[in-house]
């Protein structure tokens, strides 16, 4: 069952966790967890890591780590462990029936657990109700290539980046949420002249290696893309030829674009852009035959989403921009194995393989599974899903990889309905997250350095995830998991899995299964690999047909997977009217990821220098709603919809429009008070792909009453008592060297706020500084000539600890310059930097960026040479051309001044 790991030392070739990059890593042991490198040989990033692959090193520890099967509390065998997950699936399944029971994964598990626990839940236990995190992702994209292609199918290749003379950004930061694949846009920018447009309601980092921004507004992208295809057509800019050969609606199309959009100057009204801007990017795509369109999360995620992904695709197909080098449109997926989920039916609306549930596909799947209780039709999306857990139907829910407490829609009515539920197995690498609680049995799970099997990206590329560190405590595999409980349950013979390369060769054989060109998903090449070709398999795009590559690039030949086999036109007709907005919910709420962090932080969230960029959570606003509402940078404030309420920090800036706001989705109930922003979000979802809208939730926000801000340093990372009490209004972790950083607001009078401090700091190491007059009090703990805790109050809502005080935390034999300064939040020489980190792989602030811009640094490459920001990962490159742009501006105002990036 486990495979051998490699000797300590040995590099071994593996394949990062994060997003759908799916970039290659060479990651070697060592004593401390692992030394991570970019494997110069993966063909999705020839050895460059963002800063959290860059990290992947330093989340090995087993300090959060789930270590044994327990059923409540009690820690149990995992014989006992999976007789317990059996029988009461069997009890729920008798008593109540098998759509009782449901099924949610995760893009984080690996195809060969995906697959084991499709087949076992939808051909042995009988329940259509298997859903994934995925349909928060990419379900959009799904229905729309669907719609178009009649399969589930990413033509486009990373190396059309290389060779497109137009790159398209629309609703992806890409910058930070795809970062690799942004830098190799830039670099094509940099030495061919590929121009590059950002579609994006917010100004991100995304749009600083840009050469034209379209901020349009919230959900107007339906609208932006029919008028391209009317502005294609009405100047003879189609490909007509390939029009009448391979494709099918497109009168129909353009006869409802016309109707929806008209011209540009109609867009502009609609979109709020310009006729100008609106025009320049109407004739640059449409003059320029090498145009690649990548779309993410600001298409998807949206009531929609299905929609603005065919609207995009139409424009493709009118000119014939697709199966060719350097052109077509790109789905940038969200999670490593959020395409590797869909391979092998994890989503509800999916069967196997591909195929779906009419009658010969089922009767495909059920001979070859020899399936007893196949299922009939589709079963509950992700947010439905949770609908019927909160409703009563479904009585058992197993949860593997996923946090659906803090990620789902309306997480606080999900956190309740999970307790309603008779039954709840969660399998999980953490001992914590806002899920575990309500579980009825927890099973420790491989965690990323104990993985064995693949992933598949975001170019259709099968990549191996190798293990190289020995398992914690008693984790094992989720295939295997999921095999033992089937074989308890009698259906053994189907489940006798010994390894991950039989599920993967019995995966790749279902795929050609009396496929006969039928599904352009095929890797039945695959299907009869030893299990020493298994382990050595390199990276690989399906289609993969026979024992040789697949090198095949989908589509050019102009057939597609529909029934007639044309691409189909698809009409976008739906309302272009989003969620309204109102005196009660003026705002718009727009959620989305940063760059350092990923999902719920169980991962990111364990390295220090992840967490210096960004330490707390935060909203974006408007200046203008900023100063009509009485906020100032860094204040607090609290956002609510009637779903619930989050609190945060406000980032005032004019990257994002008046009457919106933005937050990060990082942030759980394990690491803040109440920045949990699923709980905000509303349920609404496309009607198409079921892809809930997490991009604009009607809210409204004002500031956070307090009296008094403050910090506290600490070695311990449990939430201290003092900080629960309900006169502490906001807190919020961060983890740092040694220890945690806690930001926290009271409202109360000073006498309280003393005693609350005073409870963080133990009395008998206690030194400590106060200025009543200013509201100023500040104590720290060297008891045993060791910093044992530090904590400042004050009535500045910006106040964060410096990286000098946080790098004495636990340091010993302090001269008195060092313990005064301990209280006076510096350095012994009274300087003190408390400006961001923008550069977390060489922990460059951005007080050093623009000391080296004021020396004269002009570029980045200057200022990499100065302070080393920028050299390693380059994520932070984007930031760095920010002030470089800031500094440039100002230097031609007569004078230099630089404002630290936010």
């Amino acid at each position: 069952m486990l495979h051998e790991r490699e000797p300590a030392g040995a590099g071994v070739r593996t394949t990062c966790p994060y997003c759908g990059v799916g970039c290659g890593v060479v990651a070697t042991a060592n004593s401390t967890g692992a030394a991570i490198s970019g494997d110069r040989d993966h063909p999705a990033n020839f050895g460059r890591l963002c800063s959290k692959g860059s990290a992947l090193g330093e989340t090995l520890g087993q300090n959060t780590r789930l270590l044994y099967p327990q059923i409540g509390e009690t820690r149990v065998s995992w014989d006992d462990a999976i007789a317990h997950v059996a029988d009461e699936l069997t009890r729920v399944r008798q008593q109540y029936g098998p759509q009782a029971i449901a099924f949610y994964l995760s893009g984080q598990l690996l195809t060969e657990d995906y697959y084991v626990a499709n087949k076992f839940a939808k051909g042995f236990i009988g329940t259509p109700h298997v859903d994934t995190n995925s349909r928060l992702c990419m379900a959009s994209s799904v229905a729309g290539h669907k719609r178009a292609f009649g399969a589930d199918v990413v033509p486009g290749n990373y190396e059309d980046l290389d060779t497109a003379d137009l790159v398209v950004l629309a609703g992806s930061n890409t910058a930070w949420c795809h970062p690799i694949l942004y830098q190799r846009i830039q670099k094509a920018r940099q030495t061919r002249g590929t121009k590059v447009i950002n579609i994006d309601p917010r100004r991100t980092a995304t749009s600083e290696g840009s050469d034209l921004h379209l901020g349009l507004t919230s959900g107007s992208d339906t609208c932006l893309w029919n008028g391209l295809l009317v502005y294609l057509t009405e100047n003879g800019l189609i490909d007509e030829d390939y029009i009448a050969s391979h494709t099918e609606g497109f009168a129909e199309a353009v006869s409802v674009a016309r109707e929806r959009a008209g011209s540009a100057d109609k867009v502009a009204l609609h979109t709020g852009l310009t006729s100008a801007d609106v025009t320049a990017f109407y004739k640059l795509w449409a003059s320029t035959p090498r145009v690649v369109t990548c779309y993410s999360q600001g298409v998807n995620q949206a009531i929609q989403g299905t929609d603005k992904v065919n609207a995009i695709t139409n424009c493709h197909l009118a000119t014939g921009r697709i199966g060719k080098e350097g052109a077509g449109p790109f789905s940038l997926t969200g999670q490593p194995n959020a395409m590797g989920g869909r391979e092998v039916g994890g989503l509800a609306n999916i069967l196997a393989a591909h195929m779906g549930f009419s009658a010969s596909e089922r009767d495909t799947v059920q001979r070859f599974w020899s399936a007893p209780n196949l299922v009939a039709g589709e079963g509950y999306k992700a947010v439905d899903m949770f609908d019927a857990i909160e409703r009563g139907s479904i009585k058992a829910l197993w949860v593997l990889g996923t946090n659906p407490a803090v990620s789902m829609p309306r997480a606080d009515a999900v956190r309740k309905s999970l307790a309603k539920l008779e039954f709840l197995a969660v399998s999980e690498v953490v001992s914590a997250n806002d899920t575990l609680p309500a579980a009825t049995v927890r099973l420790p799970a491989h965690g990323w350095g104990e993985k064995d099997g693949t992933v598949t990206n975001s170019e259709r590329r099968i990549s191996r995830q190798r293990p190289f560190v020995a398992v914690a405590g008693e984790a094992r595999a989720d295939w295997w998991v999921l095999s033992r409980v089937a074989e308890r349950m009698g259906y053994g013979g189907a489940f006798a899995y010994t390894s991950p390369a039989e599920i993967f060769c019995e995966h790749a054989a279902l795929s050609g299964f009396e496929n006969k060109g039928k599904r352009v998903f095929n890797i039945s090449g695959l299907s009869s690999l030893t299990a020493d070709a298994y382990s050595a398999l390199q990276p690989v795009q399906w289609p993969v047909t026979n024992a040789s590559a697949g090198t095949e690039r989908v589509f050019s030949d102009g057939q597609f997977a529909t029934t007639s086999g044309r691409a189909q036109f698809v009409a976008v007709a739906r309302s272009l009217d989003g969620p309204a907005t109102c005196d009660t919910w003026p705002f718009l709420l727009n959620t989305g990821r940063i760059r350092d962090q990923w999902h719920t932080m169980t991962r990111t969230g364990l390295v220090p220098r992840l967490s210096s960029h960004i330490p707390e959570p935060f909203a974006e606003i408007n200046p203008a709603d900023a100063a009509r509402l009485g906020i100032e940078q860094n204040a607090l404030v609290r956002i609510e919809t009637v779903n619930g309420t989050a609190t945060a920090r406000a980032m005032v800036t004019d990257a994002i429009s008046a009457g919106t706001v933005f937050v990060p989705i990082h942030w759980s109930g394990e690491n803040s008070s109440g920045a949990r922003m699923g709980a905000l979000v509303h349920s609404a979802v496309d009607a198409i792909s079921g892809q809930p809208d997490l991009k604009a939730t009607p809210a409204r926000v004002s500031p956070l009453e307090a009296s008094c801000f403050g910090y506290f340093v600490t070695p311990s990372r449990a939430v201290p008592a003092g900080l629960m009490s309900q006169d502490v209004v906001y807190w919020a972790r961060a983890v740092i060297q040694n220890g945690y950083v806690y930001t926290f607001a009271i409202d109360g009078p000073p006498a309280l706020t003393r005693r609350i401090a005073d409870e963080l700091v133990s009395a008998e190491g206690r030194i400590s500084f106060s200025d009543d007059a200013a509201g100023v009090y500040r104590s720290a703990d060297i008891g045993g000539d060791q910093v044992g805790a530090v904590v400042s109050l004050g009535p500045s809502p910006s106040a964060y600890p410096s990286a000098w005080l946080c790098s004495m935390l636990l340091r010993s034999n302090l001269t008195a310059p060092e313990r005064r300064a301990l209280l006076a939040g510096a350095m012994p020489d009274g300087s003190v930097d408390t400006t961001p980190v923008i550069c977390v792989c060489n922990q460059v602030s951005a007080g050093r960026i623009a000391e080296a811009i004021a020396k004269g640094c002009r570029t980045t490459e200057t200022v990499g040479k100065t302070c080393q920001a920028g050299t390693n990962c380059g994520s932070c490159l984007p930031e760095i051309n920010q002030m470089l742009s800031q500094a440039a501006v100002s230097s031609s105002n007569g004078q230099l001044q630089l404002t630290p990036a936010q």
